[in-house]
C-alpha cells in the first residue's frame, strides 16, 4: 500500500509563526543618534565597504553594553566612532527591524553636537547634511523610518537648537537597498 500526499493545495498561514521565528534570531539593541549642529544639519556616516551593508549611509550609533543606559550607549558610541562629545536629547523613535539573520531594536534620540571635530574613526566617510539632502543618500531599510520621523520637523522643535525656552537637548544579514525619495522641509527659526 502506498500513500500519496499532495501538498500543492495545502496553505498554512505564516503570520502566527513569525514571532517565534523572530525570537530565534540574534537580537541586538542599538542606540542611534540624530546629531544636530548649530546650522541645523544632521551628521551621517557611511559604512566601510567590506562590512555588512557596506557603503550605505546611516545615523551613527552602536550596540548597548550590559548595565548601560541608552543615553550612555549613544554617548560612548559617538565618542568612539566620531571622536566628539554630544548631548543626548529627546527620544525620537524606537524601531524593531528583522533582517534575514538578525533582529535589531533601534532606539533613536535627538542629540546636540557639543565639542570636537567629527572624524570617521570607524566609518568610511562622514557628512553634515540638511533634511532635504538626506534623499541623496542610500540608507539601510531600518533607517528609512528614522528619516520618515524627521520629515516636516526641525531641530528647534526637539529642543536641540539652543533657542530660549527649549527643553534640554532634547550588521549583518541581507538588506534591501532603498534610495530615499522624500521631501524633508527645513525648519524655520521661530
Amino acid at each position: 500500500m502506498s500513500l500519496i500526499l499532495n501538498f500543492e493545495s495545502l496553505t498554512l498561514p505564516i503570520y502566527p509563526y513569525m514571532s517565534k521565528i523572530n525570537s530565534l534570531l540574534p537580537h541586538k539593541i542599538i542606540g542611534v543618534a540624530v546629531i544636530w549642529n548649530e546650522q541645523e544639519q544632521i551628521l551621517i556616516d557611511r559604512r566601510r565597504p567590506e562590512g555588512a551593508m557596506g557603503g550605505l549611509w546611516e545615523f551613527p550609533g552602536g550596540k548597548i553594553e550590559p548595565g548601560e543606559t541608552i543615553s550612555e550607549c549613544i554617548q560612548r558610541e559617538i565618542s568612539e566612532e566620531l571622536g566628539i562629545v554630544i548631548e543626548v536629547g529627546e527620544h525620537l523613535i524606537t524601531i524593531d527591524h528583522t533582517y534575514t539573520d538578525l533582529r535589531v531594536t533601534l532606539t533613536v534620540h535627538h542629540c546636540r553636537h557639543v565639542t570636537g571635530v567629527p572624524q570617521p574613526l570607524e566609518s568610511d566617510e562622514i557628512r553634515w547634511v540638511t533634511l532635504e539632502e538626506l534623499e541623496e543618500f542610500t540608507f539601510p531599510k531600518a533607517n528609512i523610518q528614522i528619516i520618515a520621523a524627521l520629515k516636516g520637523m526641525g531641530s528647534r522643535e526637539w529642543g536641540v537648537g539652543g533657542d530660549e525656552g527649549d527643553e534640554g537637548a532634547g550588521e549583518e544579514g541581507e538588506e534591501e537597498l532603498l534610495m530615499i525619495n522624500a521631501q524633508c522641509p527645513m525648519p524655520h527659526a521661530q
